[in-house]
């Protein structure tokens, strides 16, 4: 579905069968990791043996198995005429004519109408990005790069400009991240190999890190955001429970793993400290060494050779070692609080299938707009129209915004904005809020 691979290879046992009709009942059944079914413009499609082929990853197209996943594939590809192509060996029939277009609890009104936004916005231009854009936020990323160096280079290696380059580093480090997130989303370039080439130089060569893993593991949480067992981003692995339904559920196991109650306390040592600098590392490394993806070591190995060029000259190899540890760690709590801040208050649950827009608010919030609050989230503060319009520029989404307001006024769906303390604190609140929850049903149920 995001375009890639030999459409030869794609031939499959079925998808001869293009003038069958199937209901939603037929489909839904086909939902199983080896056994695929879904529907895009009421077309069915068998993705089993595609699925395993898929640039975005295999779980992207597996979270949609069984259902209509018309919207999702609007959302993900940039260029749908490009993309339809590798559809076509997988078609095996359509939906009989008395089955409606939306299944499960998704409404047809909603659908239609977002449709409709969707279309207008195009029209309007917000999916072309400005070039000049990108590359100013590219210049102000090397220049912080350069300053950091420089400042070591021209006043030596105190503890005061050590700490000074460690910070400007880290700054680097995380603007670096929102601008592969960029790249990542195809929001620059109209041609998606253009895209996929900078976000290799971006996250490998400036990060040190795998595009393909930030692809695989950021389209699920997109696809379905906070929805357990699919978005990987609240896969907590027992540290944390969250959510009003997780806690009571390990409450009423008795699954204590951790003292759930006072996650909110320690969360602060060992959330936003080491998930970059420990958990995401290892991760990285782990998936890259067990996929065999040697491009994106190549590029991750080129930002370490980089570095150690730079900075053992001033602090010898176990020096080097100690200032990147300490950039990631600062790094990471900007990551963090950032990230969590538009998700982790919102609902998070079990799959609803619900029609995109509902979904999709459901699960984020925004922060107010600034000039501050732009730059330091990477637009991300506009978390709803990024996850409405996951391939539209970042710097569009200002634009966007009262038109997605309105929409959402006008069928009843709660659109929510916050101030940058308050969503900073409600992070907190919320772990607090889900730790009573299982420390009530652990007690009582």
């Amino acid at each position: 579905m995001n375009g890639g691979g030999q459409l030869v290879e794609l031939e499959e046992p079925g998808s001869r069968q293009g003038g069958s009709v199937y209901t939603w009942e037929e489909v839904q059944r086909h939902c199983h990791r080896n056994d695929q079914w879904l529907v895009i413009d009421r077309k069915v499609y068998k993705v089993t043996q595609w699925a395993k082929r898929h640039p975005g990853g295999f779980r992207v197209i597996s979270h949609y198995a069984g259902e209509d996943a018309t919207e999702a594939f609007t959302a993900f590809h940039p260029n749908l005429k490009y993309v339809q192509k590798f559809l076509k060996p997988l078609l095996i029939g359509e939906l009989a004519a008395t089955e409606p277009s939306q299944d499960r609890n998704k409404n047809a009104s909603v659908v239609q109408d977002f449709h409709t936004l969707r279309a207008k916005v195009q029209s309007k231009g917000l999916f072309r990005a400005r070039p000049l854009f990108f590359c100013l936020h590219l210049g102000h990323i090397l220049l912080l790069e350069a300053l950091a160096w420089l400042i070591l280079w021209a006043w030596g290696t105190s503890w005061t400009m050590t700490l000074l380059c460690a910070v400007i580093l880290a700054v680097a480090q995380s603007q670096a991240g929102w601008l592969q997130h960029d790249f990542g989303h195809l929001s620059v370039f109209g041609k998606s190999s253009w895209n996929h080439i900078l976000h290799k130089f971006v996250i490998g060569h400036l990060k040190g890190a795998s595009a393909n893993w930030w692809n695989h593991r950021h389209f699920q949480h997109h696809a379905k955001p906070n929805v357990f067992s699919k978005d990987p981003d609240v896969n907590m692995l027992h540290v944390f429970v969250v959510g009003d339904s997780q806690p009571v559920e390990y409450g009423i196991k008795k699954i204590k793993h951790m003292p759930y109650h006072h996650q909110h306390q320690y969360f602060f040592l060992i959330g936003p400290p080491l998930l970059i600098p420990v958990y995401f590392h290892i991760q990285i490394l782990r998936t890259m060494f067990s996929r065999r993806d040697w491009v994106d070591l190549a590029w991750s190995m080129s930002y370490y050779l980089r570095y150690f060029c730079c900075y053992a000259p001033f602090y010898g190899l176990f020096g080097s070692v100690a200032l990147i540890t300490f950039v990631r760690f600062l790094e990471s709590h900007w990551f963090v609080w950032v990230t969590q801040m538009n998700h982790l208050p919102m609902d998070i649950d079990h799959e609803k299938r619900q029609d995109w827009l509902t979904m999709q608010l459901n699960a984020t919030c925004n922060i107010e707009q600034s000039c501050f609050n732009d730059w330091f989230s990477g637009h991300l503060n506009f978390q709803i129209e990024h996850h409405l319009f996951p391939t539209m520029p970042r710097h569009n989404y200002h634009l966007v915004a009262p038109l997605v307001r309105a929409l959402c006024e006008k069928h009843g769906i709660p659109y929510q904005v916050k101030t940058m303390r308050q969503g900073l604190t409600d992070v907190v609140r919320s772990l607090k809020n889900s730790g009573e929850l299982w420390l009530d049903a652990y007690l009582h149920k």
